[in-house]
């Protein structure tokens, strides 16, 4: 008898301990027996590092006409994990509100849309104050939005005292997380944005602990997220990719979907929605049949109006225009540093009458 492994692994199974004997020797044919005996029967429900399966378990009776529900089109499908991310003003808080009061008043939004029951909705609100909120849907000759009785608005709030008894933020932010979900019976999330929980010099990694926790609870009570990101200052002559996704490209490692939200750079006011990351269903609005859409507020509710779909290079800005708005930010830079035109001309190589074309335009 090995006291040894005995007294370092006191709770280690049975099954364990027949499958290292097996590896220093062969099985007698009763620890044979034992072992399949125990090897067929039902897993219990315990926190073990690993659930194990045959392979046929995994698969559903149902499989073959098993299909998640849209909750965003082919962007979001319920039971994901999913990214949205944009430049600052684009709008994807606008559009995040637009899509959780769809959900929770059961009416389906234009193209995108799927006719869904209604359900409970919570939407982490840590971008706009209350009277921003408030501007955003009310008029003052229509009055307030009235909102879905489903679609719940949570900020943070100041005074709470719980904070100190975690080791760092992003365990408070789980455990809050965790306990409204549990009170509220909700099962879909959308959280705007994860920048905006993210704490001190390590800033990445607590994004991509809090999108790993998040992971883990959606898993756990069956959770549909959609949360919020930024992008930094891009490129506008390039196609939007993953690498677009500030703080760390890591965090889509960390979701089941991803897509972002351009500004068109031929139609002031116009943008485009793009799929980035898919696991639930084809792709559909890539870089070649992006989907078009326009801010409009006619009433009391701000929200995106569709207009079709188109590819994305049509909506890039083009290089002889990006080297031109190059040269004017870096006129103007130069210009506020009150060089003179000569200077700024022999500083940039632009010539001194261009030079002065862009000074007057300001």
């Amino acid at each position: 008898m090995n006291h040894t492994n005995a007294a370092l692994y006191p709770s280690r199974p049975a099954e364990i301990e027949l499958i290292r004997d097996m590896a220093r020797g062969a099985l007698t044919a009763k620890q044979k027996k034992k072992l399949s005996q125990q090897l067929e029967q039902p897993l219990p429900d315990s926190g073990d590092a690993f659930i194990m399966r045959k392979a046929a378990d995994w698969l559903r009776p149902d499989a073959q006409s098993y299909s998640p529900d849209k909750l965003f089109g082919d962007f979001w499908y319920r039971g994901e994990l999913c990214i949205l991310f944009a430049d600052t003003n684009a709008g994807k808080s606008i559009l995040a509100v637009q899509i959780g009061n769809a959900l929770a008043a059961a009416e389906p939004l234009p193209v995108l849309g799927s006719v869904l029951p209604p359900e409970k909705v919570l939407y982490f609100d840590f971008e706009l104050s209350a009277e921003q909120f408030e501007g955003r849907y009310s008029s003052h000759m229509h009055g307030h939005y009235k909102f879905s009785s489903n679609f719940y608005r949570l900020v943070l709030n100041p005074d709470a005292t719980g904070q100190q008894r975690f080791k760092n933020y992003a365990e408070y932010m789980n455990n809050a997380l965790e306990n409204t979900i549990i009170t509220t019976g909700a099962r879909t999330l959308i959280l705007d944005n994860i920048t905006c929980l993210r704490t001190g010099t390590h800033a990445a990694e607590s994004a991509i602990s809090l999108m790993r926790n998040l992971q883990a609870i959606k898993n756990h009570y069956g959770l549909s997220v959609l949360v919020l990101a930024h992008t930094p200052k891009r490129n506008a002559a390039k196609p939007i990719t993953r690498n677009d996704l500030q703080g760390s490209k890591m965090l889509i490692n960390f979701a089941d979907s991803a897509f972002a939200l351009g500004d068109s750079q031929t139609d002031a006011g116009l943008r485009y929605l793009k799929q980035i990351k898919q696991r639930s269903g084809k792709q559909y609005y890539g870089a070649d049949n992006v989907c078009l859409c326009r801010i409009s507020k006619p009433y009391n509710f701000v929200h995106f109006e569709f207009e079709g779909f188109a590819h994305e290079a049509d909506h890039l800005q083009h290089y002889k225009e990006q080297q031109q708005r190059h040269a004017e930010e870096q006129v103007d830079r130069l210009h506020q540093q009150g060089l003179s035109i000569r200077a700024i001309a022999e500083r940039t190589g632009i010539s001194k009458s261009t030079v002065a074309r862009m000074v007057k335009r300001g």
